[in-house]
């Protein structure tokens, strides 16, 4: 009973973590900015550590089934 809901968030935090990496790789090599106002560096670092981080728990909920 408790896979269906370990699926769906496990998807929905791969999905977004996927596209978060991806999203900030192309920004960055496009050279144009992460976040407004922010500094480019720790946008950079912050995006990808959370995209990372988000990636791994959705992994971590799929395989877990």
């Amino acid at each position: 009973m408790e896979s269906v809901p370990a699926g769906f968030a496990g998807t929905a935090f791969t999905l977004f973590g996927g596209a978060l990496l991806l999203w900030t790789g192309a920004r960055a090599v496009l050279g144009a900015p992460v976040v407004e106002g922010a500094s480019p560096r720790a946008a950079i670092a912050l995006s990808l550590l959370f995209g990372a981080g988000t990636l791994a728990t959705g992994l971590w909920l799929l395989l877990g089934l």
